[in-house]
């Protein structure tokens, strides 16, 4: 099981790698042996996600999500296999660990009817303080 937060871990049997031939530099290695890791997992289906998370998932992943709402990292940073495997992980764990924490609600504009009341109020305050005052002698 990998632990992504405390009420949220991915099992292992949801995660599935395939080994690529790696772009770039590294000479015979390079071309020789498959290093980088592509992660396939499989969002829209997984038990272990929640369906909020699985909604915002969607949204934090953006094109790494494949129509069938898997997800996919493709990883190549390293000249190893191992390394690039824990890399997709960490980036799948950091994905679905954004993807949990619920969005900040965003301040709205007050409404006609609140500015009005919050106005009144005002003018109603105004008026006693005015009325306290000793009366002007001209």
């Amino acid at each position: 099981m990998i632990r992504v937060t405390p009420s949220i871990a991915i099992a292992e049997y949801e995660l599935e790698f395939h080994f690529i031939r790696s772009p770039g530099p590294g000479g015979q290695n390079v071309n020789s042996v498959s290093t980088a890791a592509q992660l396939r997992f499989d969002a829209a289906n997984s038990p272990s996600l929640p369906d909020e998370v699985r909604r915002r998932l969607r949204g934090v992943a953006g094109r790494r999500v494949n129509a069938a709402g898997g997800v996919v990292i493709t990883p190549r940073r390293f000249r190893s296999q191992d390394a690039n495997r824990a890399d997709a992980v960490a980036r799948l764990v950091n994905l679905v660990r954004r993807a949990a924490e619920r969005p900040r609600r965003l301040p709205t504009a007050p409404t006609p009817q609140s500015v009005e009341r919050r106005l009144d109020a005002k003018r109603r305050r105004s008026r006693t303080k005015q009325q306290r005052q000793a009366p002007e002698d001209a």
